[in-house]
């Protein structure tokens, strides 16, 4: 299995976003786990065209990383990273779950700021998740709430992989459209992860 870097990951996703000119379209961030880059990648090939993504992930080459103080390192994050995005969508693989960049960019995808007002939040299942099974990073299972019918009461959304671009399109307005209508649904009360977990 192959592995894309973060430079190769954007450029997959913005000859994707060329294909199309369309203003509607959100502009989203996407977080993942760097083991399912190769389906990451596909996904962007496949659905890029329905939306605008921004810088992908947070890595330990990051210079901020190493800061003792994580005040500071949530705002780089929201500053550097998540800026203007008005939807972070987390693809969920076999072990999302337990990188902590996940869930640090969850934290600020969920917060206001003085660079941004908080991000819609939605969740979409790899294919190899569903096979190989992949639960959601905590922050996220925080924000999806399902009643006893099976319907959605939470703030973020969490599907299968999208059946076509239609799909996907319509899932990113929901996220977008959360962040007022659902936004005094947000869970982001759990403390930050401090380290990796192992899968």
């Amino acid at each position: 299995m192959s592995h894309y870097s973060q430079r190769q990951l954007l450029a997959v996703a913005q000859r994707a976003a060329a294909r199309k000119v369309d203003p509607t379209r959100h502009k989203c961030f996407i977080s993942y786990h760097a083991e399912d880059s190769e389906e990451v990648a596909e996904f962007l090939d496949a659905f890029g065209s329905e939306f605008i993504a921004k810088t992908i992930g947070v890595t330990d080459e990051d210079d901020f990383i190493d800061s003792e103080d994580t005040d500071y390192i949530m705002s780089r994050i929201r500053q550097d990273y998540l800026g203007d995005s008005t939807v972070t969508i987390v693809l969920i693989g076999k072990c999302t779950w337990a990188r902590r960049y996940v869930d640090w960019e969850v934290y600020s995808s969920l917060r206001d700021s003085k660079y941004s007002k908080v991000n819609g939040l939605l969740a979409i299942q790899l294919p190899s998740a569903a096979v190989n099974g992949g639960k959601l990073p905590a922050r996220v299972n925080d924000n999806v709430e399902r009643d006893a019918n099976g319907n959605d009461i939470g703030y973020a959304r969490y599907n299968t992989y999208p059946a076509g671009t239609a799909t996907m399109r319509n899932l990113i307005s929901d996220a977008f459209n959360a962040r007022m209508a659902r936004k005094h649904l947000i869970n982001n009360t759990r403390a930050r992860k401090q380290r990796s977990s192992s899968c």
